[in-house]
């Protein structure tokens, strides 16, 4: 298993950009895809963006062209840049490890999450 850890999380205004990070615990070289899910108060976490061991990067449409995910694999820690942000982005934000065993069991580590509010 792997740790994570989130941090970037704030307070911030519509249209406004924050920069989540999550950093683990051994290198992401290891791992097989890093993904962010968001969970707004009653409703069910969703997949936002994911970035593969290639670099291959896949995202929700309600953040394409706006949100970035990226890697900095000397740093062991997964980016998700927020720009023109919406108060429909006010979520906790997770970062999600998933690996795949060499009995091809896939792994899921979850870290403990990062509140992000969007104002009007």
């Amino acid at each position: 298993q792997v740790q994570l850890v989130e941090s970037g999380g704030g307070l911030v205004q519509a249209g406004g950009s924050l920069r989540l990070s999550c950093v683990a615990s051994r290198s992401i070289l290891t791992i097989n895809a890093m993904q962010w899910y968001r969970q707004a108060p009653g409703k069910q976490r969703d997949l936002v963006a994911g970035i593969t061991g290639s670099d291959i990067t896949n995202y929700a449409d309600s953040v394409k062209g706006r949100f970035t995910i990226s890697r900095d694999t000397a740093k062991n820690t997964v980016y998700l840049q927020m720009n023109s942000l919406k108060p429909d982005d006010t979520a906790v934000y997770y970062c999600r490890a998933v690996t795949i065993s060499p009995g091809r069991t896939r792994l899921y580590s979850w870290g403990q999450g990062t509140q992000v509010t969007v104002s009007s």
